[in-house]
């Protein structure tokens, strides 16, 4: 489809800035009294986080200057806050970003499962007043799926000492939010169905039963519970997950022991590790998808509905079985609240990289590429000839992915996602460039009031500039550059809004 030309977004026109602007100081006034001993002491990054939402995509705080050089039709372009995991137009960026570059650049042409774990209820205060045991538990569900697949392998016979030293391949996503915005921490991980070896190749995943080790670890944690469930092999990661994660939080002195023999005693913990069907390589799409899943946003402006006074927000999502309806009626301040929690800190990492995908893993490879392509393939086929007799599958795979360009573009985004192309001249259809980007005070003002789009009437539409008119004189120097014709521009994505009210995201 041929892309259209590009909408400015509006973002004051949005039901969340709303919300903000008319909310935020009553939130942060009725905090201590209301909502700390719930939520915790306020942390720091929540108003500077609203701070910058609030300034994202307004004129007044800097912009870029859009120009097409056939007929001089000219657009300005606000800046955007960059913020991620709140405000929706920057954070559905990020999660195009993602899924192209999880897909291109990491995981690997081999079947993949998606895993989420999940805690009971009664744990998760543990995890929303001590934010750093997030990290550590990735860590927990990162090495139950390790020894699991080294487990399931040494059942299958040691073939290629997969059970001793095989590596999995895990990228692990932490959501903190439920359907209705609650405090609700679990894991969402993509898993390679197999493990590597330590030459790279990649062994598939069979159906098997935990021997060894696992076996009398997990015997241990069932001894004296009536769990019936727990008996198939289906569950045996989430016995295994269950029981480490009692263990952590015995240890670190937060879970007293009663309550960990009532946890493991019960016949429903509230620990639940579900897998999905296995993703075939050539499921590209599917994979790209299922990426962009794991990274979306906690909350969406499409699901909520404010009333006429806009003191109360009704926000509707998927019928709950439990309580027998499809929405939940806020107050703006108690919306504000349950949005906040979600924020991360700064920078804590939301996305976590383990075994082959991780940082360490990659870097390691990419030293090693020309080595691993001097390789001789009598040695390759001999190699697998030798472990084809176990009847395990075999995937050959590069030592090495090649790197993309390290971002997508912001126009390349936009015609992706919203099929509409910000650098279309809407007049003659010819293709514009952006010629500046405007970030000094002095210079904003003077443009803006020479447009006619200063203090009150500063609105959030593109503002068209006449053909005829230019930029106040002696700002051409002072700007941050005016290009020439038929110069290369660096398109600066990284500081232009993605459009979410225009195209529903």
């Amino acid at each position: 489809m041929v892309a259209r030309p590009f909408r400015s977004r509006k973002p004051k026109s949005s039901p969340l800035w709303k919300c903000f602007h008319s909310h935020f100081e009553r939130f942060m006034a009725a905090y201590p009294r209301d909502y700390q001993s719930r939520y915790g002491v306020l942390r720091g990054v929540i108003p500077e986080v609203v701070d910058k939402f609030m300034q994202c995509g307004d004129f007044a705080k800097g912009f870029a200057r859009v120009r097409c050089d056939e007929c001089s039709h000219e657009y300005l372009l606000a800046f955007s806050c960059k913020g991620r995991w709140f405000c929706p137009s920057c954070h559905q960026k990020k999660v195009q970003i993602f899924g192209a570059m999880l897909a291109e650049s990491i995981l690997a042409a081999v079947p993949h499962r998606h895993f989420t774990f999940t805690i009971p209820k009664m744990l998760r205060p543990y995890f929303r007043f001590h934010r750093g045991l997030l990290k550590q538990l990735c860590r927990i569900a990162h090495q139950c799926v390790r020894d699991f697949l080294q487990d399931a392998f040494g059942d299958a016979g040691g073939v290629g000492k997969c059970e001793q030293d095989g590596v999995p391949a895990i990228v692990m996503a932490i959501h903190t939010f439920g359907e209705y915005l609650d405090f609700h921490p679990h894991l969402h991980a993509l898993v390679a169905d197999g493990l590597f070896d330590r030459e790279g190749k990649f062994h598939v995943m069979r159906a098997g039963e935990l021997t060894g080790e696992l076996a009398g670890e997990l015997a241990q944690e069932q001894r004296g519970t009536t769990d019936a469930h727990l008996a198939g092999n289906h569950a045996e990661l989430e016995q295994l997950f269950r029981a480490r994660v009692i263990a952590f939080l015995v240890e670190a002195g937060l879970l007293p022991l009663d309550r960990a023999r009532m946890l493991r005693g019960w016949v429903h913990s509230g620990f639940q590790v579900h897998q999905s069907r296995r993703i075939a390589p050539n499921e590209c799409q599917d994979m790209q998808r299922l990426a962009q899943y794991i990274v979306r946003n906690p909350f969406s402006i499409a699901k909520m509905q404010v009333n006429r006074s806009g003191d109360s927000i009704l926000y509707r999502s998927g019928m709950n079985a439990k309580i027998k309806r499809n929405f939940q009626v806020f107050s703006a301040c108690d919306f504000i609240a349950a949005i906040m929690q979600h924020i991360p800190d700064k920078r804590f990492q939301m996305v976590r990289y383990y075994g082959w995908y991780s940082n360490k893993m990659r870097g390691q490879r990419r030293k090693r590429a020309e080595e691993a392509a001097c390789e001789s393939a009598a040695t390759a086929e001999q190699e697998c000839g030798a472990l084809a007799s176990a009847a395990i599958e075999i995937i050959e795979h590069p030592a090495l992915k090649p790197r993309r360009i390290p971002s997508r573009s912001w126009r390349e985004l936009l015609k992706k996602v919203c099929e509409v192309d910000p650098l279309l001249c809407p007049s003659v259809q010819y293709e514009m460039r952006i010629v500046s980007l405007i970030n000094d005070a002095q210079i904003i003002e003077r443009i803006l009031r020479h447009v006619g789009m200063w203090v009150n009437d500063i609105c959030n539409h593109c503002v068209r500039i006449a053909p005829s008119t230019g930029p106040p004189v002696g700002e051409s120097v002072a700007v941050a550059g005016i290009f020439e014709r038929g110069q290369l521009v660096i398109e600066p994505w990284l500081d232009d809004p993605m459009p979410d009210d225009d195209c529903g995201l």
